[in-house]
């Protein structure tokens, strides 16, 4: 736990008793702070009362008292219309923060020379944040890795003038971290998603873009360029520090080009010397070269070597339910890619394999399926899930042959039999990659790979995959 003095001695509420809200209570507590938590849910209240984290009922207290209110990233501050927690502290002029601006703040009150990356975008950020901290560590760095995955930051180790401090950052963290200060930064894509929460594109690139607002001399900013919204933001990029720039679809003047599966760092418009990441299934794709590019940047920015970045690529074991190799049937790859959780996503797997039969449904997102068109194709049959499954029953029509399987296990099932059945000489892939939010049916997409995992292994003679999600021979 990080300890959290800034605040000692004076009243702050914490809203949202998740794991971030759980960890910053304490982290306050253990600083000093006067503590008042409460979340609209009793289940989440008991569970913070088990941890130590005593609620009282924000609703009716007195807000002149409070000098903070910690928000949850989960609770509309905006849009679609501002929580009633936020009214409230907005009425009395309270300033609302989240768990990673206490992080930030208390780096700098302490002093600490500890360094922090953050990565953020729509699509990826979860990938390349496990791989940056897997790169670091390879490499013998103390490194502390959490955030929006994984551990709350507020959970990790307190401050080290050694560590690196790898954190993964939504839109929703960023906007409640105006102290937001990274050594270094990448800000991998943008595409529409969370817009219910941020009213528009515009805005919602704009809070992504605050994340070099407070760069200096010595801190690097990666920044993909091969969509419209981040290369806009590149090139309005101008301060003391590096600006890298990423691209698997072309080369760039200074940063890391992707070309198939070899990655170059060029400086001057000049290429350098080649990384390859080729046969090594947890970064098979082409989003996963932008992944790669982009932890490749990061890593370099703290002087490790090529040699190092090399070593750690070849031992990333992958991310769990994002394109995560599950098990083998013959000639039949069971893939695991919960994380999925929109179109655009989705599309990263489909565009990475051949001879699919899809497992997509849930909650759906706006937008649905579209998008998702050129890819129909590759896919030899789909498998529907969850509240979406009638809608994309109607939405993909004739075009593709696809039945409603109503639960994640029949879908298993039933894409099992029918890739069995087709005897394909070729490799072929049951995928779940749902294209969709998972709370129609499961707790998170976590526990909706899990189902996933538990599902294929229990089908007979399934090999599972080993432990750097290599397939089995």
């Amino acid at each position: 736990m990080i300890p959290i003095d800034v605040f000692t001695g004076r009243d702050v509420a914490v809203f949202g008793l998740g794991m971030s809200g759980i960890a910053a209570a304490k982290a306050l507590s253990a600083g000093g702070a006067h503590v008042f938590a409460w979340d609209d849910a009793p289940e989440k209240r008991w569970k913070a009362d088990e941890e130590n984290v005593q609620c009282g009922d924000l609703s009716t207290s007195d807000w002149s008292r409070f000098a903070a209110l910690v928000l949850s990233p989960g609770v509309p501050l905006t849009h679609p219309s501002p929580h009633w927690i936020v009214m409230k502290a907005q009425e009395a002029g309270v300033e609302i923060i989240g768990d990673t601006e206490l992080f930030f703040r208390q780096r700098e009150a302490e002093g600490s020379k500890a360094k922090t990356i953050v990565v953020t975008g729509t699509n990826g950020k979860s990938t390349t944040t496990a791989l940056t901290a897997h790169l670091l560590r390879e490499s013998g760095r103390n490194v502390q890795e959490g955030g929006n995955i994984g551990r709350a930051v507020l959970d990790l180790e307190p401050f080290a003038d050694d560590a690196i401090y790898v954190l993964e950052m939504s839109s929703f963290q960023i906007d409640l971290t105006p102290s937001l200060h990274p050594n270094a930064a990448a800000l991998l894509n943008i595409t529409p998603d969370h817009l219910d929460r941020h009213g528009s594109l515009e805005h919602y690139a704009a809070i992504k873009a605050r994340v070099f607002a407070k760069m200096g001399e010595g801190d690097t900013a990666v920044i993909g360029v091969d969509d419209p919204e981040c290369r806009k933001i590149a090139d309005g990029l101008a301060g003391p520090y590096e600006v890298k720039r990423i691209s698997v679809e072309h080369e760039v003047e200074e940063g890391v080009f992707a070309e198939g599966a070899e990655l170059f760092e060029i400086g001057n418009g000049k290429r350098g010397d080649e990384v390859s990441i080729d046969g090594i299934s947890a970064l098979r794709g082409t989003h996963n070269w932008q992944n790669a590019a982009a932890a490749y940047a990061l890593v370099r920015s703290q002087g490790l070597t090529l040699q190092e970045v090399e070593l750690g690529f070849r031992t990333f074991p992958g991310l769990s339910h994002r394109m995560q190799l599950v098990g083998k049937l013959g000639r039949i790859l069971f893939v695991n890619d919960s994380k999925a959780t929109n179109a655009d996503a989705a599309g990263k797997a489909l565009a990475a394999f051949d001879n699919i039969y899809w497992i997509a449904g849930g909650r759906a997102k706006e937008g649905g399926l579209k998008g998702l068109e050129p890819f129909f194709q590759k896919i030899n049959k789909v498998y529907l899930i969850g509240e979406a499954a009638e809608d994309f029953d109607k939405a993909l029509g004739d075009d593709l042959e696809h039945t409603i399987s109503g639960t994640l296990e029949e879908a298993v099932k039933q894409a099992t039999e029918d890739a069995v059945a087709a005897a394909n000489p070729h490799e072929s892939v049951v995928l779940l990659s749902p294209a969709c939010a998972s709370y129609d049916q499961f707790d998170n997409f976590e526990k909706r790979g899990e189902a996933f995992i538990d599902a294929v292994l229990a089908i007979d003679d399934v090999i599972p995959a080993d432990g750097n999600g290599d397939a089995p021979e």
